[in-house]
């Protein structure tokens, strides 16, 4: 499989699957494919005739500071994978391609994007919607499918398709974890022998934490605090550790019942920084 690296030649390919009568499910990734990249993949094939992925580590979502020089890219690898899993067509564009000339226009979010992610990484989910609504716009799926363990980029990407009017139905994938529950990512390839033994951790105070609150514990932060106090006790620094709505993704202390909430951390080992989430409904 060969990478697509044209806007005109990627959209000809998808018009010509679309001529032959095949509804089309888009991916899109940062590359360094993972079992939970392919089990996108897999779940995109369930919903649409065609699936067409993207491999592109984006600049615009990278503060200066963060690790946009260190990203793995491993593109031979990646088409291969993706050529196994049945995959249409690769778009793998150049950031020339992607932002030619100077940029002019932006796109600003409010409110959703003021805890979790957005709270630590200014920029970062204007970054991603801003490069999303370049590949909407480019590939025009059907469908587009993206992983819960990014759920606040699914929200917030759920509310752009709502008020700039994409014709594209969005699915969202459950996390794929290791055998120990460590939610798979590109960037636990930076964990050591001994931080990625310690890894777990963050997943299974989610899973404590969220038991607790679905039994109908009273004191949502007393439990939350204490699970920072345990994680910190065994070497992780907190970002963030925190219920929150799923709707304007913002801090909850008293869920009520009927509604959706994001039990959610963020968490350093050294200098990799580890994220999950669980979905609670009360």
């Amino acid at each position: 499989m060969k990478a697509i690296r044209s806007i005109d030649d990627i959209r000809e390919k998808v018009r010509s699957l679309k001529k032959e009568g095949s509804t089309v499910a888009f991916v899109p990734t940062m590359g360094a494919l993972h079992e939970g990249h392919l089990s996108l993949f897999r779940l995109a094939q369930e919903h649409a005739d065609e699936v067409v992925a993207s491999i592109y580590v984006n600049p615009e979502q990278f503060a200066p500071d963060e690790d946009f020089e260190e990203y793995p890219r491993e593109l031979e690898n990646d088409l291969a994978k993706c050529e196994e899993e049945g995959i249409a067509a690769v778009f793998a564009p150049t950031d020339d391609i992607m932002y030619s000339g100077k940029q002019y226009l932006s796109i600003e979010i409010d409110e959703l994007n003021e805890y979790m992610d957005g709270g630590s990484r200014p920029g970062f989910f204007e970054g991603i919607l801003l490069v999303v609504n370049k590949l909407f716009n480019i590939i025009k799926p059907d469908f587009a499918v993206f992983g819960q363990k990014d759920i606040q980029q699914f929200r917030i990407l759920q509310q752009m398709v709502k008020e700039f009017n994409h014709d594209v139905e969005l699915i969202m994938g459950p996390i794929k974890r290791a055998n120990d529950g460590l939610a798979l990512s590109s960037r636990n390839k930076y964990l050591d022998d001994e931080q990625r033994k310690l890894a777990p951790g963050l997943y299974r105070s989610l899973q404590y934490v969220g038991k607790q609150i679905s039994d109908g514990a009273k004191n949502v932060q007393l439990l939350l605090d204490h699970q920072k106090n345990e994680l910190e006790a065994k070497g992780f620094k907190i970002d963030y550790f925190n219920l929150f709505s799923f709707e304007d993704m913002i801090p909850i202390e008293d869920p009520e019942a009927g509604s959706k909430y994001i039990l959610a951390g963020a968490v350093y080992l050294g200098e990799t920084r580890l994220i999950d989430n669980i979905i609670i409904e009360k």
